[in-house]
């Protein structure tokens, strides 16, 4: 099954057309055909079916004939990890997170971060990308960059963790998760959160954790820190 991805349709959809990049790629590169049929998602749970009624290589036209919407995880998922120095390594995150299951990402900038300008055009297209191929129906939401204090200030539901690798007293975050909630994870840069970052965490309720015997990068953490979070769900 291949999955196309179309923001602007939803359930009230009957006919829509697609974008000039997709018409060409589904007309010349797929060869499809009038009367063939695509399955298409709009990031929001939906999954259509459609029959084309033009394939044309600069408008390719098609009307729904049949939705069901996918059904959600029991769980929630929210990311905040510092921006690496090597572009590919973020998007590798992103890629990978996407995959196993996540529902917001925010980049933060750190004190010790040596990258604190994001492409998010780059990161949003990585995002579609892995979610079509994973066949997920489900858009991770990707925010605004944003400075750690401001970050933390705000208010949040469900539980709080702040993975770092201060030598202070941590509890192991498979231990800590739960299931059925909404979980926030902190995930620092290269050099890891500041000692003013980490206190600045825990006044505001973020529990200090730890995800193994071993330093990670920041974005093999992350895809721990996702993974552990998928695993305790399942």
């Amino acid at each position: 099954m291949q999955l196309f991805y179309n923001p602007n349709i939803n359930e009230q959809t009957i006919e829509f057309t697609f974008d000039k990049e997709e018409s060409r790629h589904i007309s010349k590169v797929l060869r499809k055909h009038v009367g063939n049929t695509l399955n298409i998602t709009n990031g929001y749970g939906w999954l259509f079916t459609a029959e084309i009624l033009i394939a044309d290589i600069k408008k390719c036209v098609a009307k729904i004939i049949s939705k069901t919407l996918q059904e959600k995880r029991p769980y929630t998922l929210h990311l905040a990890v510092a921006p690496t120095k090597m572009n590919d390594r973020y998007e590798w995150f992103l890629e990978k997170a996407t995959e196993i299951g996540i529902n917001t990402i925010t980049p933060i900038i750190c004190d010790h971060s040596e990258r604190k300008v994001v492409k998010k055009e780059r990161f949003e297209k990585i995002l579609q990308s892995a979610m079509k191929q994973s066949l997920n129906c489900y858009l991770p939401k990707l925010n605004e960059a944003i400075a750690f204090k401001d970050f933390v200030a705000q208010n949040f539901e469900g539980d709080l963790f702040i993975a770092h690798c201060e030598e202070t007293e941590r509890k192991s975050l498979k231990q800590q998760l739960s299931i059925n909630t909404h979980t926030t994870i902190l995930i620092g840069p290269e050099g890891d959160f500041s000692v003013k970052e980490i206190e600045m965490a825990l006044k505001n309720n973020f529990i200090p954790v730890t995800l193994g015997t071993t330093r990670l990068r920041t974005e093999t953490a992350a895809i721990v820190a996702c993974h552990s979070a998928a695993f305790i769900n399942q």
